[in-house]
């Protein structure tokens, strides 16, 4: 029998480990191993600028920003629980990056992971926070 939903602790893992190998891999700047835990039917949306942001424009700038080292690091801090099921786990968080040329950006993100038929939990659903939510949230 399959359950319903994932309970709070193990999503909490599932979320948490997927943050930290995001954050690894994007700090190494290791562009393949970043992308396997983005899915290629990912929407990015909140970003000032853009409608939304599709798997091919995030992966496409990434590899630029990782191969010309434009990036420090990557960190996330904090983390709210938002919704779970079998297959999705809903979260919010602060993303902090860093660039070489020391700018720093720090903003609230809510990211829909998906378990994806290969068995691995990928990013679907990325939504930049305005201040605002974060702040709402208990985020900032």
């Amino acid at each position: 029998m399959s359950q319903d939903k994932i309970n709070t602790e193990d999503a909490t893992s599932i979320a948490q480990k997927w943050l930290d190998d995001s954050a690894l891999t994007a700090t190494n700047r290791q562009f393949e191993e970043h992308f396997n835990l983005v899915s290629k039917k990912v929407k990015v949306t909140g970003v000032p600028g853009y409608d939304s942001i599709s798997y091919d424009d995030w992966s496409r700038q990434s590899e630029i920003d990782f191969k010309e080292g434009l990036l420090e690091s990557v960190s996330y801090e904090g983390f709210k629980l938002v919704a779970t099921n079998e297959r999705q786990i809903m979260f919010k968080t602060i993303e902090t990056i860093c660039a070489t040329d020391g700018t720093k950006r720090a903003h609230g993100i809510e990211i829909l992971l998906g378990l994806e038929e290969d068995g691995v939990w990928r990013v679907t659903q990325e939504r930049v926070l305005t201040d605002d939510e974060s702040r709402h949230d208990g985020l900032i």
